[in-house]
């Protein structure tokens, strides 16, 4: 890079003191999401600074929920310029997986949402006149990305769908540093940064569907209770305290609620949609396993009573579902953000330009990267095929120490793309953390890998892994190939459902409600097993149950 620019990604410009980065993003030609004219009140354009702190100017009041290295893009001056200042937009959009199909067959459409006799009603109450179609949205609310699908309620047709990184990444990477963020005087940022980022993301899709969004009518939200009731801007600090309890669930099991699910009017969140809209937050299961996990076995029909299998919905926050022997268990596993690119050098979520899948040939590393454009980083299916490939090819101890006590390997020589030791620290206790929950919950229910009939792998990361090789480094437990099956944005489908059928929803709430929830850390043996999943080694597929 040369001495005195402003980069973000491959575009630079000279950098020019007394300007913000929102000026030079203007010169970039750079979309940075603003609703308050640059006044530093909306709080939306927040930036990642990635080098050259130090060429900026102190942060301004109105910057004082952030922490380094975020700055808000409308604040930050450039004071220094001939230092080198590197940012990106905190929200970039990753590649969209579209919701799966229904296992159990067709859906039927019995929506709350109906047009009756020219009047919209909601569970048979009118909510205004018809001024056009009867639509609805199904939201999936990731720790870190955010999938939205505009949806015909009339006809059960996806008319577009959005996909974005959660912009709340300035409170930290995973649940608990964002619990404990909200808990402090940057209170409400959360609520107020993904409210926004999913105002412009509708706005973007009724634009392309030729919609108003005042024919929204619902939208059905999921995701783990704390990404659930950040979006609702409900106090999340329960969750982070044993017993790991959001305040909903507290009053659901104190008689207090009659569900774990919760609805409000869109205009109280500032959601722009109908004003009579109703968000609806889908039931969770408990304590960090959440409404994404009780979509996941609506979408994948999971059967007790039937063969043994198992759900593994892996993220940030890995859930893991089996059902076997006329039982349902769960449990979350505090994964982390490591395979979704977080505290990894050249990590990135799958975006254009994440190398996404990575092989050896001749002694060479070879790679394909998301939209056929050079590589910028690495998102977490290559991660995996680096993993393996390094074992496979020498490169790697099972303990994750490089040959000849290398401190790095180099993946892209021509970008300067490399994995290190450090990175590769950080995915072994990310990889433990789901052999661990994978091991305890099938030991729970008695069953082995080899009594699995499907091993169901849902969420957007999942789609996209070399299954081969995941079970290789023991990330995914030793099943049969043929017995894996991806079932895309499972979370997503069942939120698609739940928005379609009122069947469908009464089924969820019964599902979550005999899901047994249990935590891995309360295991005699926990951290011997998490020790033992630390190696990248494929899981025993003996163990003793």
């Amino acid at each position: 890079m040369s001495p005195g620019c402003v980069h973000a990604g491959e575009r630079q410009c000279p950098a020019e003191a007394g300007r913000t980065l929102f000026d030079h993003a203007d010169r970039l030609d750079l979309r940075v999401p603003t609703s308050c004219d640059r006044r530093g009140t909306c709080h939306e354009c927040v930036v990642e600074i990635r080098q050259g702190h130090e060429a900026l100017a102190e942060m301004t009041t109105a910057e004082g929920f952030l922490r380094s290295p975020y700055r808000l893009a409308c604040q930050a001056v450039v004071e220094n310029p001939d230092v080198d200042v590197e940012f990106a937009p905190i929200s970039r959009r990753p590649q969209i997986l579209t919701a799966s199909a229904p296992v159990d067959g067709v859906l039927d459409l019995d929506p709350f949402v109906t047009r009756v006799d020219g009047k919209v009603r909601y569970d048979g109450t009118v909510i205004d006149d018809a001024r056009g179609r009867v639509l609805g949205v199904a939201a999936d609310v990731g720790t870190t990305t955010v999938v939205l699908e505009l949806v015909d309620l009339e006809t059960g047709a996806t008319l577009d769908a959005s996909a974005f990184e959660n912009p709340q990444r300035f409170g930290g990477s995973d649940v608990m540093h964002r619990i404990s963020y909200d808990g402090g005087e940057g209170h409400g940022e959360l609520h107020k940064a993904v409210i926004g980022a999913a105002n412009r993301a509708l706005a973007r899709m009724c634009r392309a569907a030729g919609v108003d969004r005042l024919e929204i009518y619902e939208m059905v939200v999921v995701g783990n209770p704390t990404m659930r009731e950040l979006f609702f801007g409900l106090d999340v600090q329960s969750i982070g305290q044993r017993p790991y309890k959001s305040m909903v669930e507290h009053e659901f099991l104190a008689g207090q609620r009659e569900s774990t699910g919760i609805v409000e009017l869109a205009h109280r969140l500032r959601l722009l949609l109908h004003p009579q809209a109703r968000v609806v937050g889908g039931p969770l299961i408990g304590s960090h396993v959440g409404a994404d996990a009780a979509a996941d076995l609506l979408a994948t029909a999971m059967d007790p009573d039937a063969e043994p299998t198992m759900l593994v919905d892996v993220g940030t926050n890995t859930e893991v579902v089996v059902a076997a022997r006329g039982r349902l268990v769960a449990a979350s596993c505090p994964a982390g953000p490591a395979f979704e690119g977080g505290l990894i050098r050249y990590g990135m979520p799958g975006c254009e330009g994440a190398i996404e899948a990575l092989w050896l040939e001749d002694g060479a590393w070879r790679h394909r990267t998301i939209g056929d454009v050079p590589p910028v980083g690495i998102c977490g299916s290559g991660l995996i095929d680096f993993l393996a490939e390094a074992r496979r090819g020498g490169l790697m101890a099972p303990k994750g120490i490089f040959a000849g006590k290398a401190r790095e390997i180099t993946v892209a020589p021509e970008q300067g793309i490399t994995c290190s030791r450090e990175d590769v620290s950080q995915l072994a206790q990310a990889k433990a953390a789901n052999y661990c929950g994978q091991l305890i919950v099938m030991r729970h229910c008695g069953i082995r890998p080899s009594d699995l009939a499907r091993l169901y792998l849902a969420g957007g990361f999942a789609n996209y892994i070399n299954a081969r090789n995941a079970v290789e480094i023991g990330f995914l437990a030793p099943a049969a190939e043929e017995r894996i099956v991806k079932t895309g944005n499972a979370s997503l489908a069942g939120a698609r459902q739940m928005l379609l059928s009122r069947r469908r929803r009464v089924a969820v709430e019964a599902l979550a409600r005999r899901v047994e929830h249990i935590e891995l850390e309360t295991t005699p043996d926990f951290f011997e097993l998490f020790v033992d999943g630390c190696q990248f080694q494929p899981m025993p597929s003996d163990f003793a149950i």
